[in-house]
Parts: structure tokens; C-alpha cells; sequence
């Protein structure tokens, strides 16, 4: 990440907590460790979670007496399921408690110059959530040149999405500024960014916000939290 002029006088512990997206979507987790991260997902006290589909009903469960809200991934990793399957994981997801949906755009059809396909999927992701669930688009940047990054940027927001996103986690490269600002540009005030893939420490985090992110996918949660009130002593 580029170093950042924002510092931690300039926001709050509640500014940075209200980005976070706590990621728990590693292959290999054990229940117990799904559990864990939720916990220290409401000790911590940020915006959401992100789990495997297969823990949305267990996530849920956890948190339910907490402000944490419960987000899934759909058609993960790749973006190459149909739009069919899509549409069942966003409605079991929803079902099982999911209130936030990281869905893949179909990268290939993306790369192909098939723009109104790639419209189509991600609209029937969001006409399935309605008013009920917030749509996260992820792009998966490092395999997308710019004029493909903005054409994507197009697509979400003709398709009534809430957030473009920048990566799944499992590309070689993930959030880079350029591609942030990029995406901040080529989007109305009325969609979001989010980040994800390399937001590390404190300073990634601080870098995001200040070209516009608002969310953040993380797995150094509480080593980002924890940096920001050991520099505030709050």
C-alpha cells in the first residue's frame, strides 16, 4: 500500500470498526475456529462477518444477540457458477441468515466483452436480495485491465448493486490504491468500494479509507484494532 496522509487523529475507533468485513473463508477452518472469529468479531465490535456458505446458519446463531452483521460469498471463488446456482446460494444463504452477499462476477464473460451477461448475473443476485440483503460485486482486479475494471464498475451499478469490490483473496495480487481510486471514479456516490486482499495493518486500512473505501475485508482484525487504540491509548 501507498503510504497514507490520514492518521489515527483523524478517525475513531468506531470509523475503523464500521469497515471491517472479519473474513472467515478459509478452506480449512474448523467449526470451532468459525465460532472464534465471530467472537472476536463482536468483541471487537465490526461491522460484519463473512463466511463460508456452509457456516451462514452457525454465524448466525453466534451472533445473534450481537450488532454483527452475518455476510456470505456467492459463487466463490471464481465466478464461473451459473446464474442459477447463484441465485439458490444468494436465497439459501438469506434463509439461513445472511444479510450481506459477496458475490463473484463472472470474470471470464467479463474479459470477453460480454458486459450485458455480466449485468444480468450480478441483477439477479440483487433482485433476489430485494431490501433484505446488502450485494458486494467482487471484480477480481489482477486478472482485469482498466478499461475491463471500469466496464464492471458500469455493470454493478446498471444492476442496482450496493458495493464493487476489489478481490477475493485468491488472485495473486489483491486491493491496490490505483485500482481503488479507479473504481471510486467510475461509480456514483450511491455505490460503495470495498477492499480486500492485502488490507494487513493499520496503515493498509487508514490507505483505503482515505481513497474511498468504506469497507474492508480482513483477517488481521484485532492486530489492526488493536495498533489503533495501543497509538491512542483509548
Amino acid at each position: 500500500m501507498e503510504p497514507t496522509t490520514l492518521t489515527v487523529s483523524d478517525v475513531t475507533y468506531e470509523d475503523l470498526a464500521a469497515m471491517i468485513d472479519h473474513s472467515l473463508l478459509k478452506p480449512e477452518l474448523t467449526t470451532d475456529e468459525v465460532v472464534a472469529g465471530c467472537e472476536l468479531a463482536d468483541e471487537y465490535q465490526v461491522v460484519s462477518v463473512c463466511v463460508r456458505p456452509c457456516d451462514v446458519a452457525l454465524a448466525a446463531e453466534v451472533l445473534a444477540d450481537s450488532t454483527v452483521a452475518v455476510g456470505t460469498v456467492i459463487g466463490f471463488p471464481h465466478g464461473d457458477h451459473t446464474t442459477a446456482t447463484k441465485v439458490f446460494e444468494a436465497e439459501r444463504a438469506m434463509a439461513d441468515g445472511a444479510v450481506e452477499l459477496d458475490m463473484v462476477l463472472n470474470i471470464g464473460w467479463l474479459r470477453s466483452g460480454d458486459y450485458d451477461r455480466v449485468e444480468e448475473d450480478i441483477r439477479a443476485i440483487v433482485d433476489v436480495a430485494g431490501d433484505a440483503a446488502i450485494v458486494k460485486v467482487i471484480f477480481e482486479n489482477a486478472y482485469l485491465d482498466d478499461a475491463q475494471k471500469v466496464a464492471a464498475c458500469k455493470a454493478v451499478e446498471a444492476a442496482g448493486a450496493h458495493f464493487v469490490k476489489t478481490s477475493t483473496g485468491y488472485a495473486a495480487t489483491g486491493a491496490t490504491i490505483e485500482d481503488l481510486k479507479l473504481m471510486r471514479a467510475s461509480v456514483s456516490p450511491a455505490v460503495k468500494v470495498k477492499a480486500a486482499h492485502g488490507v494487513r495493518t493499520l496503515d493498509d486500512l487508514l490507505a483505503v479509507r482515505e481513497v474511498g473505501a468504506v469497507r474492508s475485508g480482513a483477517t488481521q482484525t484485532a492486530a489492526m484494532l488493536d495498533d489503533y487504540r495501543a497509538r491512542t491509548s483509548t
